[in-house]
């Protein structure tokens, strides 16, 4: 039996979700990357869920943190979006090439990016080739009037910097 059926391929590349750069540090380095599979699982308590990559480099960086950055990318983020999804973190010191600084927990945060949010590392679930993160909300930004998002239609184009 395949993983997917041929079915299931089309209607999840006819889909345009939202993408995200998701930052960590375990106190020693930093990593980052681009991510599509991301989305609220909760309202009451708040709930946010990250699937990293177990190939990426911050998926390894992530496994030391106890917090993770979650940016929401806008049209003005294009940029951000190219560098933490084309360059590995294995090769490229991707905060050397973009503004940053420390959040809550030493958390990088983009500082081209108006909306984010640090939230606490509950619990880790294995799915498949990705590990799904579940984060409770401690520090946002308290902006408005962001652009549309940045989406998967909208990033399509870069080559990954890692294979999922």
């Amino acid at each position: 039996m395949t993983d997917t059926s041929p079915g299931f391929e089309a209607i999840m590349s006819s889909l345009d979700y939202p993408m995200y750069v998701v930052t960590a540090t375990d106190g020693r380095d930093r990593a980052g990357c681009l991510v599509g599979f991301a989305a609220q699982c909760s309202t009451s308590p708040s709930r946010f869920m990250v699937w990293l990559s177990k190939n990426n480099h911050t998926f390894q960086v992530a496994a030391g943190a106890t917090h993770l950055g979650v940016h929401r990318l806008d049209e003005r983020c294009r940029d951000l979006a190219e560098l933490f999804g084309s360059h590995t973190g294995f090769e490229v010191d991707k905060f050397a090439r973009c503004a940053w600084r420390p959040g809550p927990r030493g958390v990088p945060l983009l500082t081209d990016c108006p909306a984010w949010f640090v939230g606490e590392i509950l619990s880790r679930h294995d799915t498949g080739d990705h590990v799904g993160v579940l984060l409770q909300p401690v520090a946002a930004t308290g902006e408005t009037g962001f652009g549309p998002q940045v989406g998967f239609r909208d990033v399509r184009d870069l080559k990954p910097g890692n294979p999922a």
